[in-house]
C-alpha cells in the first residue's frame, strides 16, 4: 500500500482555457491590431539621405523622399495613422519655421497626404521645441520662462500652417494651459473645422525622453518641469485630460506610457473620447539595448510592451515599431 496520500484534484481549473493556442487566442481580453498602431516618423531638413538614429536603433531622420516610402508601407500595413515630428536646419527664438508654409513639417505634411490620401490618418506634431533655438515648447519671457498665452497664439498660427498644408489631426504637445480651447477655435475660425485634435493632455516630464532629444536634434538646455506634469501625480493627469475634453480634445494622450500605465487606466474610466498613449523613445531603447545584448527575447518582448499599453485602456498607442508590430501580428 502506498504511503503517499491520494490527491484530490480541484473541479475548477483555470489552466483549461490555457491548453491550446486556439483557446487562449479566442478568450483572450485584450488584442494589438494594426489599425490602433501610429508611427512616429521624423523628416529632416538638408539631408540627401536617411540619417540613423543611434539611441533609437531602427529609427531614422527621413528625407521627405524616404519619408513617403515609410509611410507607403504604413498604410499597406493597415497602421492607424503616422505622427510626423520636422527637424529644420534653421531656429530661432520664436520657431518661424513651424509656421513657414516652406517649413520642413508643413512640406512632409503636403507630401504625405498627397502620398497616402486617407488610407491613413495624417497626424504632426504642433509644438515649438524643435523649433526654436532654447528648445523649449513656448515662446520665452525676457528673464527666460516660457509665456504661456503669447505661446498660446504661436500655436494658433502652427494650427492654421498644418491644416492649410493638409493634415488629418493636430497633436498639441507643449502643455500650455488652454492650448486644446486656442487651436479648436483658431482652426474652426479659419474653415477647418474637420481637422482634429489630439492633445497630449498628461505629459510628464519624464527622464525616458532622451533619445527623442536627438531624433529632433533638440536644443533644449535645462527642463520642462514647469509645464510638463510632475511624475507623482496622477489625479493632475486625469484633471488635465479632463480639461483637454472640456476644450475640444477628440482624443486624448498620456505620455509616456509604461511607467503611467495606471494613469492610463485612470483617464480611460474617466473621459468618454478615445485615449491614446505614447510608447516613448527611451521606452523603446531600453528594449531593444536589453534585446541587443541577449538580456530579452526582443519580437515577444515588444508585443507584450504594446499589449500592456492595451490592456491598461489605451485605444491607440503611437509607437516606433507600430510597422514591425503589424508585421508580427501578421504571422
Amino acid at each position: 500500500m502506498s504511503d503517499v496520500p491520494e490527491v484530490v484534484g480541484p473541479t475548477i481549473r483555470p489552466r483549461r482555457l490555457r491548453t491550446t493556442p486556439a483557446l487562449r487566442r479566442m478568450v483572450a481580453e485584450t488584442s494589438v491590431e494594426p489599425r490602433q498602431l501610429v508611427l512616429p516618423l521624423f523628416v529632416r531638413e538638408g539631408i540627401t539621405e536617411p540619417v540613423p538614429i543611434s539611441s533609437m536603433p531602427g529609427v531614422v531622420q527621413h528625407t521627405r523622399s524616404s519619408l513617403l516610402g515609410a509611410v507607403s508601407e504604413a498604410a499597406e500595413l493597415g497602421l492607424g495613422g503616422v505622427m510626423l515630428f520636422g527637424v529644420p536646419t534653421e531656429k530661432d527664438a520664436v520657431g518661424s519655421g513651424a509656421t513657414d508654409p516652406n517649413g520642413v513639417l508643413n512640406l512632409a505634411i503636403t507630401d504625405v497626404v498627397g502620398e497616402v490620401g486617407d488610407a491613413l490618418t495624417v497626424m504632426s506634431d504642433l509644438c515649438l521645441d524643435e523649433f526654436t533655438d532654447h528648445g523649449h515648447c513656448g515662446l520665452l519671457t525676457p528673464d527666460g520662462r516660457v509665456d504661456n498665452d503669447r505661446t498660446l497664439a504661436a500655436y494658433a498660427d502652427m494650427a492654421r500652417a498644418q491644416a492649410h498644408a493638409g493634415v488629418d489631426m493636430v497633436g498639441p504637445s507643449g502643455m500650455m494651459d488652454g492650448q486644446v480651447a486656442v487651436v479648436r477655435e483658431a482652426l474652426d475660425a479659419a474653415g477647418h473645422a474637420d481637422v482634429s485634435i489630439l492633445a497630449y493632455s498628461a505629459k510628464y516630464a519624464s527622464a525616458f525622453y532622451g533619445p527623442f532629444r536627438e531624433a529632433v536634434d533638440s536644443s533644449l538646455e535645462g527642463d520642462r518641469r514647469t509645464y510638463q506634469q510632475d511624475t507623482p501625480n496622477a489625479v493632475e493627469g486625469v484633471r488635465e485630460a479632463l480639461l483637454d475634453v472640456a476644450e475640444g480634445a477628440d482624443i486624448v494622450m498620456v505620455k509616456p506610457a509604461l511607467a503611467y500605465l495606471d494613469v492610463i487606466r485612470r483617464v480611460r474610466d474617466a473621459v468618454d473620447v478615445p485615449v491614446a498613449a505614447y510608447n516613448i523613445s527611451g521606452e523603446y531603447a531600453m528594449v531593444e539595448a536589453a534585446a541587443a545584448r541577449g538580456w530579452i527575447d526582443r519580437e515577444p518582448a515588444i508585443l507584450e510592451t504594446l499589449t500592456s499599453i492595451r490592456r491598461a485602456g489605451a485605444d491607440v498607442v503611437l509607437t516606433y515599431w507600430a510597422a514591425e508590430a503589424a508585421r508580427l501580428l501578421r504571422r
